[in-house]
């Protein structure tokens, strides 16, 4: 596939620069196949779109407050933006300027008491840091860091708990799984209250998953891996679910991935490179609920490999209506494509 078959034109006016109050205030463009026109509701009203034996299943993960301004020796100040702890206590991180930061040289956060031991290049602009401090590393984020929000949003965020979800756990990402944004303690509760059921996964998101792809068939793209673990109570949920005839409806691309690669793997955690693309089929998600992607990168393959080419169809639906875009923006909920294995996987009955 053609990278530029991934490619439309987003108005800077329709991204998201702050999040809706409340969460599940945010619009909700509902697919209803091919031939059919999509409806327009709200994420508050998703218990009414979903149905009593499916199951909805969250990201879980939580961000870290990543991004952390530094002063170097010679008096300039940077940024050092923390991706993921390798297993030997080094960071990948992008450093900001990343031409004056050399393998050896030693630099402090501006809060906190954080210092770096700044390492080798790793390449894609990545390089290695060594994080030091008196306090475990985590607390020192908490004085030290900022919520790393993409560069495409240029408000500031008041509240940084606003780039978390309700449901995160274990802080370890690098950005948050933004269609779970939406979602708020009282919906989990009556969806709940309505036989529709939660369970979670964990997938550590890391930028490389927003980044447009660079090269121009898709399938050449090299995808970095990322950590999952797929629970086996959430696994021995979704085998019930299917066998009782309800739907797996995945809450975010990065919960799909977290699925698929549990199914296309056979193991329950590790890391995966699982890159989704037109052709791909689906083991075990039947609905998703997604937000609005960039152009050209491939979150928007993996739509287009379950929804099919008619996500064209939907985005410019949601832009003529004036949807908000990106990770602060509306979402979708969306169909699959491909022949389902049975006759109920529609997402509105």
């Amino acid at each position: 596939m053609r990278t530029d078959e991934l490619d439309y034109d987003l108005p800077e006016g329709a991204i998201a620069q702050v999040p809706i109050e409340p969460r599940d205030a945010a619009r909700l463009l509902v697919d209803r196949g091919p031939g059919r026109d999509p409806e327009h509701r709200t994420v508050a009203e998703l218990p009414e779109l979903v149905r009593p034996g499916d199951l909805l299943v969250l990201n879980d993960t939580r961000v870290l407050p990543a991004r952390v301004p530094i002063e170097r020796a010679s008096g300039g100040t940077g940024e050092v933006l923390l991706l993921e702890e390798r297993d030997d206590g080094w960071w990948e991180v992008l450093c900001r300027p990343a031409r004056k930061l050399r393998p050896g040289d030693v630099v402090d956060a501006t809060a906190g008491g954080l210092r770096f031991d700044i390492g080798p290049d790793v390449g894609d602009g990545r390089k290695l840091v060594r994080p030091h401090s008196d306090v475990p590393l985590l607390d020192a984020l908490e004085h030290a860091g900022e919520m790393p929000l993409p560069p495409y949003i240029g408000e500031r965020l008041t509240d940084a708990e606003r780039y978390q979800t309700v449901f995160s756990a274990r802080p370890a990402s690098a950005a948050a799984p933004t269609a779970g944004l939406h979602l708020t303690d009282r919906l989990l509760a009556e969806l709940t209250r309505r036989g529709v059921a939660t369970a979670a996964v964990e997938l550590v998101v890391g930028l490389d998953t927003f980044r447009p792809l660079s090269t121009e068939r898709v399938e050449d793209h090299a995808i970095h891996t990322e950590r999952y673990s797929v629970p086996a109570a959430t696994w021995e949920a979704v085998e019930r679910t299917r066998a009782d005839g309800g739907r797996v409806v995945a809450v975010g691309t990065t919960s799909v991935r977290a699925l698929e690669s549990r199914a296309t793997r056979g193991e329950p955690s590790g890391r995966t490179d699982l890159f989704i693309t037109p052709g791909y089929r689906f083991a075990v998600v039947d609905a998703m609920v997604t937000n609005f992607h960039l152009p050209r990168t491939s979150l928007l393959a993996l739509v287009q490999a379950f929804v099919g080419p008619r996500w064209r169809d939907l985005y410019a639906t949601a832009l003529a209506d004036g949807y908000r875009f990106l990770s602060f923006g509306d979402a979708m909920l969306l169909a699959r494509a491909e022949p389902p294995e049975r006759a109920d996987v529609g997402v509105v009955g």
